[in-house]
């Protein structure tokens, strides 16, 4: 199948569910998961097929090309895959909501967008899909309205500065190359000066940059997050903010090329190194932030800007081990962050909130759920057998060995942070005692467990076999100019040391059984009522299991002036004064002829008196 059948496929897909939901409801959504699957079976087979085709000539004299390669292929079938499972997810958790029709239609057409934006094989293509996806990510977020729109307002005007910066760097491109196809321009930019080079990495670099996420342009996301529905959030977090990472990628290793990117600069103020310390930076303020959020999906809001910063922190360290790590930590992150925003939003499905401080003991009425957000923060912290850590071995391992302590420092850092409010997520909402108001509450339906089974399933499958995406991950590499890594089907092997994954899980499997042993050759434990317990020697009272929800309140008074988002309230101030601006040169336009003609009078009035001042006698 050629890439424009795809596209056609997957827009005209989106449009079809929306027609079909003006005859009915459950043909329409019936429609949009058939469409869904679709697209993943018809990409998947699309494995090992490179393609580059000119779909279209008669743009301003420029030819529309789509490609397919492998760094496409991989981002393809994450798209497609979380597209898929997101549109599962909502068949229960929209129902009964209003304009579901427009819902599903900007939930296809925006995952149909990204696909355009992976396969596009020209910087026009690139762009058209790039503001499609914006704009339907903008009507998505601003779906519940009230607050939504006031941070969807945020997100789009970030969105439009990153798309001027884009497109005034394609301009550049083609006042200079007179292309703007993606292979001549990579292959004509060797030409440009240094200079040059610059002015494109710094104008693209904002653009993805606030896609990505990463600090400073990270503003709009929590306030995203939080407002919008719990099913684009998983799509949101998951894979759409991961197009700044493709953008990268695209930027970096396929326009500048490896050689480019890695001599601009020398020493620490090399260009890869400053992008390197701006994604430790990334890594740790975000998580630390998170651990004080009460609003489940605001921490994880926070958390994905946190991990961005791994990504960004392997693939601009400029090795095949560390870009492998990068690669294959986007990857990870778009499983284990979908599955935690699904089942947060199965959570808040049944109880009617995410307030971390309002809920607890959900893990036996919600067991799916349960296992599901364990599976998602064990990969998130990187716990072995999950495929986070496979992709924090190897950032933690490229870190040690080339010899950057500090930045090394700074990712472990930033696992400690995240060990603290995964910990706080899974323990204030399945932990403890179960409020005496969810005594009889139901397990959330079907089709909001099914893809958390799959994610968790696929999570632990690329833990103890990661070679799978790896293989794929490092043909990604070769085809940018890095050398192959020794890969297998259950690791990774170097001159420095082997990860093994079989052996690591033998190990586990051993231990558990050892503690298995352990535990029923002891004396057998006994049931008592959830409130018999006790907190530093006083009784708990009923329904109050989290004693220690304020607990920090005097700590956060002493630290609370140190934790405000200098960025945001610097953006803040700069809208105030430019409205502030805007009204007093508003004032001038006041609609009456004679303030006009005052005005001219007044010029007129000017001239003559400089005619008068300079005039020679």
């Amino acid at each position: 199948m050629s890439l424009e059948l795809v596209l056609i496929a997957a827009f005209g897909g989106a449009l079809l569910t929306y027609l079909l939901g003006k005859i009915s409801h459950s043909v329409r959504d019936f429609f949009a998961v058939i469409v869904s699957l679709a697209l993943v079976a018809i990409v998947a087979c699309l494995y090992g097929r490179p393609v580059e085709e000119t779909f279209y000539f008669g743009f301003f004299d420029l030819g529309l090309v789509l490609r397919l390669n492998m760094l496409s292929w991989f981002f393809a079938v994450a798209i497609s895959t979380l597209g898929a499972l997101s549109i599962i997810f909502s068949l229960s958790y929209m129902r009964g909501r209003e304009r579901t029709d427009f819902y599903y239609l900007m939930m296809l057409l925006v995952n149909a967008a990204m696909l355009g934006v992976v396969l596009a094989g020209d910087l026009v293509c690139f762009y058209i899909f790039w503001e499609i996806m914006s704009w339907s990510a903008f009507l998505l977020i601003s779906y519940n309205k009230g607050p939504a729109l006031s941070a969807a307002m945020k997100y789009i005007i970030m969105s439009v500065i990153g798309s001027v910066c884009f497109l005034v760097g394609m301009l550049s491109l083609y006042a200079s190359f007179d292309t703007l196809n993606i292979s001549q321009v990579a292959s004509a930019i060797t030409s440009a000066s240094s200079a040059h080079i610059l002015f494109i990495l710094a104008a693209f670099g904002i653009a993805f940059g606030i896609k990505n996420a990463i600090l400073p342009f990270h503003t709009w996301l929590p306030d995203a997050h939080s407002e919008a529905p719990a099913s684009f959030s998983a799509v949101l977090s998951g894979i759409l903010i991961k197009m700044g990472t493709y953008g990268f990628l695209l930027l970096l290793y396929v326009i500048m090329g490896l050689r480019v990117f890695l001599s601009l600069g020398h020493g620490l103020f090399s260009f890869h190194y400053i992008l390197c310390l701006l994604g430790a930076v990334t890594i740790i303020i975000p998580t630390f932030i998170a651990m004080l959020q009460t609003d489940a999906k605001r921490l994880l809001a926070w958390s994905t800007v946190g991990q961005a910063g791994y990504i960004i922190l392997g693939i601009a360290f400029g090795t095949n081990l560390a870009l492998a790590g990068g690669i294959f930590h986007f990857f990870n992150h778009a499983l284990f962050k979908a599955l935690l925003f699904f089942t947060v939003g199965a959570v808040e499905f049944r109880t009617g909130t995410r307030d971390l401080d309002s809920l607890g003991g959900l893990a036996k009425k919600m067991p799916v759920l349960f296992i599901g957000t364990l599976a998602g923060i064990c990969a998130l912290i990187g716990i072995p057998l999950t495929s986070g850590f496979v992709s924090k071995w190897l950032i933690y391992k490229t870190l040690i060995l080339e010899g950057s302590p500090f930045l090394a420092f700074f990712a472990l850092v930033g696992t400690w942070g995240t060990v603290l409010y995964s910990y706080k997520l899974i323990h204030n909402i399945f932990l403890g005692q179960l409020p005496e108001k969810y005594k009889y509450i139901q397990k959330s339906p079907l089709s909001m467990q099914l893809p958390v089974v799959v994610l968790s399933f696929a999570i632990l499958l690329f833990g103890i076999l990661p070679g799978i995406p790896l293989k794929v991950i490092d043909a990604i590499g070769i085809s940018f100019g890095f050398e192959p890594l020794n890969i297998s089907l259950w690791g990774i092997a170097s001159e420095t040391g082997t990860l093994n994954t079989i052996n690591i899980f033998s190990a586990l499997l051993v231990a558990a059984i050892l503690v298995w042993v352990v535990f029923r050759l002891g004396a057998k434990s006994a049931l008592v009522p959830q409130q018999d317990s006790y907190a530093a020697g006083a009784h708990t009272p009923a329904d109050k299991y989290h004693y220690t929800v304020e607990f920090y309140n005097p700590l956060h008074r002493m630290i609370k002036p140190f934790l405000k988002d200098v960025v945001d309230e610097f953006y803040s101030w700069t809208a105030c004064s430019v409205q502030r601006l805007s009204n007093s040169v508003r004032r001038v336009y006041v609609g009456d002829v004679g303030y006009y003609v005052m005005y001219i009078v007044l010029f007129l009035a000017f001239l003559i008196l400089v005619q008068l001042k300079f005039k020679p006698w």
